[in-house]
């Protein structure tokens, strides 16, 4: 198994993280044996499977968005939700909360489109499909922890309305050409005065999941947020903090059995991710 340890405290974003512990200098020579284009498309696909695949997984999600107050770096107020996203029989999503305190925010007010953000738009941001909207440029290499990766930055080519885009750095592992850590932000924001909404950058980590799949499984952003003034009232800068965990992956096993030849060919015999197996 293949995973990052980097340091997460102090971590700084995007073209600034290779002078951080956990990153090695960035070196702009051109890729080993392949070029950027081939790379790019690679992990595109990469991307996808992965995107495909986590929708067959069942995982807990903990979301903990914080305002910071300046004066005490210590939170003002708190949003914290946890859900077990699980899968039904026939294949949809369901998410029960299962621990969700009282919302504590008072300098900001989190909108649908805030939380959409913070619990579904992080990870898998250039999958195939996603490729033909953005410009990716090759930085160069780098290595992250105990692996060494091809650097890109991605920028939308065009923003088209009421759609979200990532702008920002991602690495890529040269041995298996897969995304494996991004840094960057949702864009656009919405600046217009009295109805500004604002996201922080981001980073989310990856791990390998069951031998094979690269997860997202912690992400964290930090920043501060500038809402302009209206209607008479003072500019406000609201430093904020948001952490998402994804943790307890498992594989959701359908009931169905496949029958080839007269045996029973399936791979795995679980029918349900939520009762213990009986030989353990």
């Amino acid at each position: 198994m293949r995973w990052l340890a980097l340091v997460l405290v102090g971590l700084a974003l995007g073209a600034q993280a290779q002078d951080q512990e956990g990153f090695g200098k960035l070196d702009s020579s051109p890729p080993n044996g392949k070029t950027a284009e081939e790379i790019i498309a690679s992990f595109g696909v990469k991307e996808a499977q992965f995107a495909e695949a986590r929708s067959n997984y069942t995982f807990r999600q903990s979301v903990r968005f914080q305002t910071i107050n300046d004066d005490t770096n210590k939170p003002d107020g708190e949003y914290f939700q946890v859900t077990d996203v699980g899968l039904n029989k026939d294949g949809s999503r369901n998410e029960n909360v299962v621990f969700a305190p009282q919302n504590t925010i008072e300098r900001l007010i989190l909108e649908r489109k805030d939380f959409d953000d913070l619990e579904h738009r992080l990870p898998f941001v250039l999958t195939t499909a996603d490729l033909p909207q953005y410009d990716v440029t090759y930085v160069g290499k780098q290595k992250v922890d105990e692996i060494d990766t091809y650097v890109f930055d991605a920028a939308p080519k065009v923003m088209e309305k009421n759609k979200r885009y990532f702008k920002g750095r991602v690495w890529v592992d040269q041995q298996d050409l897969q995304i494996v850590l991004i840094s960057g932000k949702n864009v656009p924001d919405d600046l217009r005065k009295g109805h500004e909404s604002l996201s922080p950058p981001f980073t989310t980590y990856y791990e390998q999941v069951d031998g094979k799949y690269w997860f997202p499984t912690y992400t964290k952003a930090e920043g501060t947020l500038h809402f302009a003034a209206a209607n008479g009232s003072m500019s406000q800068d609201v430093r904020v903090r948001d952490v998402v965990k994804y943790t307890d992956y498992k594989q959701f096993r359908s009931s169905a059995r496949i029958i080839y030849n007269g045996q029973d060919i399936t791979d795995k015999k679980e029918t349900d991710p939520q009762k213990p197996d009986p030989k353990k």
